[in-house]
């Protein structure tokens, strides 16, 4: 790159930083301040909390407005955005480095690579000094891991929604202070850990391009796609600490530069099967032809045990795209049939192998409107028709029966009732499937202080009865029995762990649930490290933590989060 041209980028970025500057100062001088030094209680129903973050996220709620925080682009909202945006995503891996996509490795500073991957040259994009690795890259990682390196054990723990903000309001509130300001951080488990060789970096998540309309049945899209992916490092940064030069530019409001920022279908896609794809997407390539995901490579090639574990509804954006394809993320009910190998929209006469385990949530969630579920929709559970659960469970007699089966049960712990099971089906050498969680679809929100209290955010506060915590498992419980059932496989197994009410917190604008949601993966990955210390198998063994991408919530003032 020429001097003129770095000089003239250089010119660019500080026009629009003081701009920005001019803009956040005069936004700033409207927002009056709000007292956050003590807690008060708070009223949640017939709950009572006196937690320091269930007070701030209240009173910044009620007030709509807090100095110290605000998800979206305006200070003078606290609650302005609750979707996502094209941060940069941090990555921490676990017996493996990371080093080799970035810096001088990034498809970044490549044009071919980058046109490759993109399937078309991104507009202002091509960065020749650019540090960031792109999504992509974790699915290469565990691709050459398996491959190369002989890896027999692999984790993909997936927090939806976390971006380094996200982690670092949690490491802040677990640790009780300000560790940091930039880089890897300290305070979680997983940023902690150092027993094993371990690594850091972060990456792009953007996707090919925007949803559009589709026809599940047809499995096509019947729309053209207008906005592409691509990256602007000038106007949101090249470091995922770094402040936004042009706010608007990261959730697709800048008039400067504009790309599409990603879903969870695409993102998780980029992933486990290493492609971009369209908003939307599972596991579907520019041209909807199906794409091999790692766990379906592995457990092809390899004779790999391969699962999925998630706190939100079994066939959501991320844990589908562990194993299923579809050209729409919202067909639940194929997603689910894909992922326990029975016969879909998408593979109506050849099924898919099948998941050795699947745990996650979506029970009670009934409805008879199947819309975006197309025509074989069944009326009933709104992820897991009943006619499947029949086909699949080993307790109807059907001899193509494969998975022990654990559900919610009224009156059952939860906790016992998926450890039996696992030890069932680890014992019998058969499948496990687990469907629990409350009204919505999803474990109880534990809250940062693990009281499962919720407070206000832009919906109601969910409120849990004692049997809706005593009936269902932990994330952290779920990935122990995963890993129960999985380890009989003697030539390995992959797992992806999902702590996807982070996202679920984040597009609440809830920092008090997105907290406790980040401590709940945390606890899943306390899990998953024991196992391997345990079996001194980290030589064999390879995890990586990471995101598929962030929301929009910028601290302020970090140190308000140190109380507990």
């Amino acid at each position: 790159m020429s001097l003129l041209v770095r000089n003239n980028i250089l010119a660019f970025s500080i026009l629009i930083f003081l701009a920005q500057m001019s803009l956040t100062q005069a936004q700033e001088k409207s927002v009056s301040k709000v007292h956050v030094s003590a807690p008060i209680e708070s009223t949640n129903g017939n709950v009572v909390t006196t937690d320091k973050v269930a007070h701030l996220q209240t009173m910044a709620i009620t007030d709509k407005i807090a100095t110290w925080g605000h998800w979206g682009s305006r200070p003078s909202s606290y609650n302005a955005w609750t979707n996502h945006s094209n941060r940069l995503i941090p990555v921490y891996v676990f017996g493996g480095s990371f080093a080799s996509y970035m810096n001088e490795g990034s498809v970044y500073r490549d044009s071919e690579k980058l046109e490759k991957l993109y399937r078309k040259m991104p507009t202002k994009t091509l960065r020749f000094d650019a540090p960031y690795a792109d999504q992509t890259d974790v699915y290469h990682l565990q691709r050459k891991a398996t491959e190369e390196l002989g890896k027999k054990f692999v984790f993909l723990v997936v927090f939806d929604g976390m971006d380094w903000q996200t982690t670092q309001a949690a490491a802040i509130y677990q640790s009780g202070k300000v560790g940091y300001s930039e880089g890897r951080g300290t305070g979680l488990l997983f940023q902690d850990y150092n027993k094993c060789q371990t690594d850091f970096g972060y990456f792009v998540t953007a996707p090919y391009g925007d949803e559009v309309e589709t026809d599940v049945d047809a499995q096509l899209n019947i729309k053209p796609m207008i906005k592409f992916g691509g990256y602007d490092s000038r106007l949101a940064g090249s470091f995922p600490w770094q402040a936004e030069v042009d706010t608007e530019y990261p959730i697709g409001r800048s008039k400067v530069s504009v790309h599409s920022y990603t879903d969870s279908s695409s993102a998780a896609t980029s992933l486990t099967a290493g492609i971009k794809t369209i908003n939307g997407a599972v596991n579907l390539d520019h041209q909807l032809k199906q794409v091999e995901t790692i766990g379906q490579w592995l457990q092809r090639t390899k004779g790999f045990s391969v699962g999925a574990v998630t706190s939100v509804p079994i066939s959501h954006a991320t844990p589908a795209a562990a194993y299923a394809h579809n050209v729409s993320r919202d067909d639940y009910q194929d997603l689910t049939r894909d992922m326990l190998g029975l016969p879909s929209v998408s593979r109506k006469s050849k099924p898919l192998p099948g998941l050795d385990v699947l745990l996650g949530c979506g029970i009670g969630e009934e409805t008879k409107d199947g819309k975006g579920q197309g025509q074989n929709f069944i009326p009933g559970n709104r992820y897991l028709a009943n006619e499947d659960l029949q086909m699949v469970d080993e307790r109807t007699g059907n001899p193509t029966a494969k998975y022990v089966v654990a559900q919610r049960t009224s009156g059952s712990n939860g906790a016992k009732l998926l450890a039996d099971a696992a030890t069932r089906a680890a014992s019998q050498k058969k499948r496990l499937l687990g469907f629990f969680g409350v009204n919505k679809g999803h474990l109880p929100f534990q809250t940062a202080n693990g009281d499962y209290k919720p407070v206000l955010d832009v919906k109601e506060a969910e409120v849990y009865s004692q049997a809706d915590i005593d009936e269902n498992p932990t994330l952290a419980q779920m990935t122990e029995a995963a890993i129960q059932v999985l380890q009989e496989n003697p030539d390995g197994f992959w797992l992806m762990v999902e702590s996807g009410d982070v996202d679920w917190a984040n597009h609440g604008n809830n920092i008090d649930n997105s907290i406790g949601a980040v401590l709940s993966g945390d606890a899943a990955i306390e899990k998953i490290f024991n196992w391997i210390d345990a079996r001194n198998a980290w030589d064999q063994s390879l995890v990586i933590v990471t995101a598929d991408h962030g929301h929009y919530f910028h601290l302020l003032q970090p140190e308000v989060l140190t109380g507990k």
